[in-house]
């Protein structure tokens, strides 16, 4: 088994799980910091190259806003869920959980 072509196939697998991660788990403003932490608790390997990024394309598309806070001696910028990012991120859920039954009755060999 080539383990090059099975890694690009995983990262590609994972790549598109980082958006709805970071959607759900937006719940409460967050820190891009501290979601990065989030995100590594919850088990997703993501660097700080790869979220800063999707924010701020997440941001330009809507689906966050974002504001600076000055009160600390560090100004830190926070990102929180507009009204469309709740309904992508519902939308996103409902499309994940029918990928996941559909994906689990492939590996079993079985259709709907």
């Amino acid at each position: 088994m080539d383990s090059e072509l099975i890694a690009t196939h995983v990262a590609e697998l994972r790549r598109g799980t980082v958006v709805l991660a970071c959607l759900c788990l937006m719940g409460e403003p967050r820190y891009g910091y501290a979601l990065l932490s989030t995100l590594e608790d919850a088990g997703f390997e993501v660097d700080a190259n790869t979220l800063y990024p999707l924010l701020r394309r997440l941001e330009r598309k809507g689906l966050l806003t974002s504001e600076w806070n000055t009160d600390e001696a560090r100004p830190r910028k926070f990102y929180v869920l507009t009204d469309d990012g709740h309904a992508a991120r519902d939308a996103l859920a409902r499309e994940w959980t029918d990928l996941d039954v559909r994906v689990r009755a492939a590996l079993e060999g079985s259709t709907r």
